[in-house]
């Protein structure tokens, strides 16, 4: 793939932020440069919804339309996915946000992951003769966060009812929706079709719908209408509630309506670093993202823009630093209001330096061992939503919502019309360590949004994927910083991605190519070429603003159904021809 120039892409995109924009200003015109995307960004002066399904982006967009902000959008959105995508996300699974207030310039962190039931412990589980979470079963059910995160968005910065916001998911749920192509392939999971609620859910004619089929979840559009009417109360604290607890207790959970209406979002404090002058942003353990800063922090001992994108060398160097971020992280990271977590020295200069120094680059490491500060993980799901929205003011929401595995366990509750997450699956049942399961706890979540920010630009990032999250935003962050993409180049561009903690293995898209990834092996990386747009990377979404020219941009990842749909702005009447 040929690159534009940093300086030059950041002259054509970014030009008038430290001068005046007048023509008579401007340098010569450069040439423009060749065309390495498939796709354009979206650029426009009003807001924009990035989702991974364009029904869902035209939901958002059109609640900006109604006079909405990016927090009204990003619901809105959600919701529809909800509906549109239910093997990824919905209101049976978690949630997390960063906002961009641009009015303060402030960044704020939602943290809406569940937790399991107080009851639910590892003593517990070894009274039933149980040493290992059935990542489909009911033990791995916490209480979904997604509708209570709706509600903290909302309460918050949100402008609109829920009443309004809903609206557009109830449409699609109750009159159906033609599946488009990437959604049919993923729609039934045949491991699933045993569960309860599963089949009558998701495939009521007993037939596996088909691309193009019309898909109606009235249930589900009930549920909806139910928290569009009573907030969410009638999600924690209700006769709904009451359904779905009596169902998760019938299937063996120790669930109670406590642990449904006592559970309460929790605003954090975002982490971050900076990588080359910019600032990027990651929520807090209990998420992974502590290993995407960790994993730039260690990045930038090495010249990645010398070495040339998707290089061997440059490839190298990020496949051995997600090893080495990914080992603290596993020892280290868990739910923070049972332990500390060691996040400032995960993150500083020094542990970084250290750890760069471990890489050899003629050689892959096969086994990396945690940093010593004051565990191998397995990689159950990666089925997750990632949206990002931005506003006319500038305001951005960078959103993630997941099931964890497709459907998450595939339970439904009669009349409830979504299935529950399995987030629990996560948990070690091995007492003492960071994630061991405990009542009331919130275990070590995939799932992370992402930001990041350079004087006027602001931008909101996020690539779904199980554990391939991390090492995904890192390398999105490499091809905007070292390579000088825009935020639709750097989704397209070909990626890497591993999603065991150990050992040599690596999967890379084709479009890597073949000589690279020759010269990969020969440094001892055993590679699995994939697909030229393999959804095995995960997908994302970025919207992005330049603040001195108040214009908005975003991108959207060609591996997904998704879509960046701009805002139409408010249109005059015209006088008719006489």
């Amino acid at each position: 793939m040929r690159l534009l120039p940093t300086a030059l892409f950041f002259s054509l995109l970014v030009f008038g932020q430290t001068g005046s924009t007048t023509p008579a200003a401007r340098p010569p015109a450069a040439p423009p440069p060749p065309r390495d995307q498939a796709r354009s960004m979206v650029v426009t002066k009003f807001g924009i919804v990035a989702s991974s399904q364009f029904l869902a982006s035209q939901s958002g967009a059109k609640i900006l339309e109604n006079g909405g902000n990016a927090i009204d959008a990003a619901i809105a959105a959600n919701a529809v996915l909800g509906v549109t995508q239910p093997y990824v996300n919905g209101m049976g699974g978690d949630l997390f946000a960063i906002i961009y207030e641009a009015k303060t310039g402030k960044v704020y962190g939602l943290n809406s992951s569940g937790w399991t039931p107080k009851a639910l412990t590892i003593d517990y589980l070894k009274s039933k003769n149980i040493d290992k979470i059935d990542p489909i079963g009911v033990h791995a059910v916490t209480v979904p966060g997604c509708v209570a995160g709706w509600d903290a968005l909302r309460r918050r910065f949100g402008t609109k009812p829920f009443s309004e916001l809903l609206a557009p998911a109830v449409y699609y749920a109750e009159n159906g929706f033609p599946l488009p192509e990437l959604g049919a392939r993923s729609w039934i999971s045949q491991a699933l079709l045993a569960k309860p609620g599963y089949k009558e859910t998701y495939m009521p004619t007993g037939e596996r719908p088909q691309l193009g089929d019309t898909f109606q979840n009235t249930a589900l559009g009930s549920s909806l209408r139910q928290v569009a009417a009573g907030g969410r109360d009638a999600y924690y604290k209700s006769k709904l509630t009451e359904t779905l607890v009596k169902f998760l207790q019938a299937q063996g959970g120790t669930h109670t309506l406590e642990d449904f209406a006592e559970f309460e979002p929790e605003w954090v404090e975002p982490i971050s670093t900076t990588y080359r002058g910019w600032q990027v942003y990651e929520l807090p353990p209990n998420g992974q993202g502590v290993a995407a800063l960790s994993m730039l922090n260690i990045m930038e001992n090495f010249p990645l823009k010398d070495y040339g994108h998707n290089s061997a060398a440059a490839l190298h160097v990020m496949i051995e630093a997600k090893k080495l971020a990914y080992a603290d992280m596993a020892r280290y990271a868990g739910d923070p209001r049972f332990g500390p977590v060691p996040v400032p020295e995960m993150l500083s200069r020094d542990l970084a330096k250290r750890r760069a120094d471990l890489i050899t680059m003629d050689r892959a490491s096969c086994k990396v061992l945690p940093s010593e500060l004051s565990a191998k993980l397995e990689a159950h799901g990666r089925e997750t939503i990632y949206l990002s929205t931005i506003d006319k003011d500038g305001n951005i929401v960078s959103l993630i919502q997941s099931n964890y595995a497709g459907y998450g366990t595939g339970m439904v509750a009669p009349g409830a019309g979504f299935s529950f997450h399995n987030r629990g699956a996560g948990f070690d049942l091995e007492p003492g360590k960071p994630n061991s399961l405990a009542g009331r706890k919130r275990p070590l979540h995939t799932i992370i949004p992402a930001f990041m920010r350079k004087g006027g630009l602001s931008v909101g990032f996020g690539i779904m994927g199980g554990w391939n999250q991390s090492q995904a935003h890192a390398q999105f962050v490499a091809n905007v910083v070292d390579f000088g993409m825009n935020v639709q180049m750097a989704l397209e561009a070909a990626r890497f991605t591993k999603s065991t903690f150990d050992g040599c293995d690596v999967q890379v898209e084709t479009r890597v190519s073949e000589a690279v990834r020759q010269e990969l092996g020969r440094r001892g990386h055993i590679i699995t070429p994939m697909p030229g747009y393999s959804g095995v990377m995960g997908n994302g979404e970025a919207t992005m603003r330049d603040s001195k020219r108040a214009v908005n941009f975003a991108g959207s990842d060609p591996r997904t159904d998704g879509a960046a749909i701009p805002q139409q702005p408010p249109l005059p009447s015209l006088s008719a021809q006489r």
